[in-house]
């Protein structure tokens, strides 16, 4: 099929990537550094199985910045734009969903669109409405951050929302046909349901993920503030097998694309109905993120000057693997230790040459940030910190995501 594909970040390049094997894609931008990367096979995010398929697999892939030419070839085109959350709001700014939509309706009033991008529930029946086009459907997208085309081939499951007009229903079954073909694991669970439920598992689902990473977290500050082994607890929790000894690493807090977002915009919609835990799940990650600046602050020796030490941060990005750090826990973190006088230095390589990150020194010699640093704070602890094991402060006690 005839597929474009709006938006080249994780959720949109891994589709891309992996339905072109298969299909004939264009991938849309409109940043034309990212199109010529694109074409030129070399992928603008960090994330190894793309970097490989880029290498070694067939693909008819092609990325532009076209859009009027790219729409009206078109059969299918997937909407997976950013939606970032609008605080004053209290919703995702769904801004870039509806002027794909608009531009796709210009030249084009055949063709299926697919909302990858993650939205507010209720959204895509509204949208139906706003442009009296049925053709629109909603499959959100499960993915982790250096991992997204793997987690493609190989899904936890493939949700889609769609109404119950036949035509729609038919075109859903094409669409995730087309996943579940380019998937490489086998007998994957696929569920249709209305537009509403898709939404809202979306949301439900980052939710409890976030719920479980603000457990162990607060499970962590308790064993830290008391001096009890955390990874023995945590272990020990994690026998039971109705817990699981997974997703249960501390850190700094959750960040990135989707949790921050997606539990606000969870809470934004009980609006007028009875609940405590997703509130406290976006109010736990605040106050754990003031308990690692706390302890990070203690660690800091002031100089007989008067100055506070330099606390080095190891990394913006909170995942190993990854070059995400939007919204990433440790600048909430950095913000309380400069609001309270510490002197913070940044070791960053995504960042490159550049000095300054919004307003903090950048070290980028790693040898020189490892010897400036009195503290070296750092969310995933890697080999290239084995040397200064003496000055780091971290929560990682297994040493992976």
């Amino acid at each position: 099929m005839k597929i474009a594909v709006v938006g080249t970040g994780y959720v949109g390049l891994s589709l891309a990537c992996l339905l072109s094997k298969n299909n004939e894609v264009k991938g849309v931008d409109i940043i034309q550094e990212k199109v010529d990367m694109i074409n030129n096979r070399i992928s603008p995010i960090s994330d190894s199985e793309i970097e490989r398929y880029f290498k070694e697999e067939q693909l008819s892939l092609e990325a532009t910045m076209d859009t009027d030419k790219t729409f009206k070839w078109a059969e299918i085109v997937i909407i997976a734009t950013p939606t970032n959350y609008d605080i004053e709001k209290n919703y995702f700014d769904t801004t870039s969903i509806e002027n794909v939509i608009e531009k796709v309706l210009k030249v084009n009033n055949k063709a299926t669109i697919v909302i990858k991008s993650t939205i507010p529930v209720g959204y895509t029946k509204s949208i139906i409405q706003k442009y009296n086009y049925p053709y629109i459907i909603f499959s959100p997208e499960f993915l982790r951050e250096g991992q997204a085309l793997m987690d493609n081939l190989y899904p936890s499951r493939i949700v889609v929302g769609r109404s119950n007009d036949s035509e729609v229903i038919k075109r859903a079954e094409i669409f995730a046909n087309l996943l579940k073909q380019a998937a490489l694991k086998e007998d994957v669970p696929v569920l249709f349901t209305n537009l509403t439920e898709a939404e809202a598992i979306k949301l439900f689902a980052n939710a409890y993920l976030a719920m479980r990473v603000a457990y162990f977290n607060e499970l962590d500050s308790y064993a830290e503030e008391y001096g009890l082994n955390a990874a023995d607890i945590i272990t020990g929790v994690g026998l039971d097998p109705r817990i699981g000894n997974h997703y249960n690493n501390p850190s700094f807090g959750y960040g990135g694309y989707c949790f921050p977002k997606d539990t606000k915009q969870l809470l934004a919609n009980y609006k007028g109905i009875p609940q405590r835990i997703i509130r406290a799940i976006v109010e736990s990650n605040d106050v754990r993120k003031e308990f690692i600046a706390n302890k990070i602050m203690k660690l800091v020796k002031t100089k007989k000057n008067g100055s506070k030490g330099i606390v080095g941060i190891y990394r913006l990005t909170m995942k190993s693997a990854s070059d995400n750090f939007r919204q990433s826990s440790i600048q909430d973190v950095m913000k309380i230790l400069k609001k309270n006088g510490v002197n913070i230095i940044i070791y960053e390589p995504t960042l490159g040459n550049s000095k300054f990150f919004e307003g903090y020194k950048l070290e980028n010699n790693l040898n020189e940030f490892k010897n400036d640093a009195d503290v070296i704070v750092a969310n995933r602890i890697c080999d290239e910190l084995a040397d200064v094991k003496n000055k780091i402060y971290t929560r990682d006690l297994y040493g992976r995501d």
